[in-house]
């Protein structure tokens, strides 16, 4: 069985003095080592996909792009807001692979998995956006509808911009329900997902809640086989590039309600972090370790009460 949290040394390449904070990855992989005594075995490196899976999710043209594009970093400024080295490419590519691989994981074990990277939505299948030149969403989610035979699917993406690329990539394939729940007046230029929720600036917990709650509705209603959640960190009050005002308890609520929705009705749940830029970068990796501590707890409690010890 695949390990049910995927991470990587390449994930952390780097971008000098980008506003991503790359470094969260590692400090992230560490917490749950030391804080949740997960086993070092339990984190797999996923092995680098070929140029067939890639293809899923990026046309052909876009790919070579990309490629001839490490031979000339500094040109990657004008494809997604940030310099395509080999290096960063190859971070990219194992990201995918992740996702790819957790997809596998929750799937198998029917419950909670979780790429320790991931969750670049911007991306299109043409073309590269918002520091997001794999739309390893889009890769991953179609690789499991075509080879494992995954049916419908749910992308909740509760990152502070809009998934644009993915809806785009999304838009005509009824197996796939996107829902997103961002900031209007922020970045990016919206696509039509099949579930938008635009929240007016400095939107805090309250009303931020009362939209997941109501998003959360419609979307157990499709009666998905997996929820592929982009849990991104960048709704918090403190954030850089956002402007909604969740807090960290807002954003344990927020986790609960959405593993409690999935989980408790026996729906995989598979999360992959997507942004996050607060002031502080523990901050950032706070908001995306409880997410995994909340996700590993209530998994445990719907398998309890369904009778399933795994």
């Amino acid at each position: 069985m695949v390990e049910r949290w995927q991470w990587s040394e390449a994930y952390g390449f780097s971008w000098e003095g980008h506003v991503f904070p790359l470094g969260k990855y590692a400090l992230l992989k560490d917490r749950l080592l030391k804080e949740l005594a997960v086993p070092q075995e339990e984190i797999g490196r996923p092995d680098p996909l070929d140029r067939e899976t890639l293809l899923l999710g990026h046309t052909a043209e876009y790919l070579d792009r990309l490629e001839a594009m490490t031979a000339f970093p500094e040109q990657g400024w004008y494809e997604f807001e940030a310099p395509c080295s080999r290096e960063v490419l190859d971070g990219f590519y194992a990201m995918a692979a992740g996702t790819v691989a957790a997809i596998e994981a929750g799937m198998a074990r029917k419950g909670f998995a979780a790429n320790l990277g991931g969750g670049f939505h911007h991306a299109f299948p043409w073309k590269g956006e918002g520091f997001c030149a794999i739309n390893d969403i889009v890769v991953g989610l179609r690789s499991a509808h075509e080879r494992l035979g995954l049916g419908k699917a749910v992308v909740l993406d509760l990152d502070v911009h809009q998934g644009n690329g993915t809806a785009r990539a999304f838009e005509d394939d009824n197996w796939a329900f996107t829902c997103s729940i961002h900031q209007q007046n922020n970045y990016p230029v919206k696509q039509r997902s099949d579930l938008d929720i635009g929240l007016e600036d400095e939107a805090a917990d309250d009303i931020y809640l009362e939209a997941l709650d109501q998003a959360l509705d419609v979307c157990v209603a499709q009666k998905p086989e997996l929820c592929l959640y982009v849990a991104g960190a960048d709704p918090y009050v403190e954030d850089k590039l956002g402007g909604l005002n969740l807090s960290l308890e807002g954003f344990r609520e927020r986790d609960q309600k959405v593993f409690n929705a999935f989980l408790r009705e026996g729906v995989p749940v598979v999360a992959v972090l997507a942004g996050g830029y607060a002031e502080k970068e523990e901050d950032v990796v706070e908001i995306h370790f409880q997410m995994i501590r909340e996700g590993i707890q209530i998994e445990k409690e719907a398998k309890a009460s369904q009778g399933d010890g795994r």
